[in-house]
């Protein structure tokens, strides 16, 4: 069905709007949090390098209502993603096709996503090492989570909730409304690495550094291709990769993954 607030040529005035809400209920409000974070990172006693971020912690000191509040943040979350699901609908097959999904070559689509990890995961593995003996990072706990039986498939609902939402949101809309707006392709590629980039800033500026990077190759590939599934599955495996894996890692090398004492 084509949405009831859907307009054939919608303002220019709209369009803003419509971003602005978009964003607001969700990758914006991060931004905003993660520059106040930052901010208070930055102007604490403590120094960067011994402070801590904690990607999925728990939520409550008795299992049965940490998994349900787990559960629900994870759902409420991808609110933003059924909007824009809604906003871009069209009638007519592919129903996705101006957020790059039309269920087609979804194999060789999928082997680009693990193509794309080894790329962006193992430069990334190395700048984030870097960066905390350099200072710019803070210590990141992927998984804060306790040991229970539903943990990993919690982490990886996690993995896939933050690929689904910046995905979908950063190149799928973001890059379909700018391109109404008359935006030249370098101008959003920019403009939306920026925004990534910008909501990672509570993991310290080195985390600005390296998610406007990845950014930057997502944006470029994605003008190019115009798929979004490759970038979905990327972004999945990468997360899913190190929120299950960091606690065999701290645990094997203390001395590059542990956090501070």
């Amino acid at each position: 069905m084509t949405s009831p607030f859907a307009e054939s040529a919608p303002s220019r005035t709209r369009l803003w709007w419509e971003i602005a809400i978009v964003l607001a209920l969700g990758l914006g409000q991060s931004a905003i949090y993660a520059i106040v974070q930052l901010a208070y990172r930055l102007t604490d006693d403590t120094p960067l390098a011994d402070q801590t971020a904690t990607l999925n912690p728990s939520r409550s000191d008795r299992e049965i209502f940490d998994l349900i509040y787990q559960v629900l943040s994870i759902g409420f979350s991808l609110v933003p993603v059924l909007l824009v699901c809604f906003l871009l609908w069209q009638s007519s097959r592919p129903h996705l096709g101006r957020l790059g999904l039309d269920g087609t070559k979804t194999a060789s689509d999928i082997g680009r996503g693990v193509l794309l990890v080894a790329v962006i995961g193992i430069p990334g593995l190395g700048l984030y090492l870097a960066g905390r003996a350099l200072g710019l990072f803070v210590a990141v706990n992927p998984a804060g989570l306790d040991a229970h039986w539903w943990t990993v498939p919690i982490l990886l609902l996690a993995a896939a909730r933050a690929a689904l939402q910046e995905e979908f949101v950063v190149l799928g809309y973001l890059f379909a409304r700018l391109r109404q707006l008359g935006w030249s392709p370098w101008t959003i590629i920019i403009t939306t690495s920026l925004l990534r980039a910008s909501y990672h800033l509570y993991q310290g500026p080195g985390a600005f550094i390296g998610n406007l990077a990845m950014g930057l190759l997502f944006g470029w590939l994605f003008q190019r291709s115009g798929r979004l599934m490759p970038f979905l599955v990327a972004h999945f495996l990468i997360d899913a990769t190190v929120f299950v894996g960091y606690p065999w890692a701290a645990s094997a090398f203390p001395a590059l993954f542990g956090l501070p004492d």
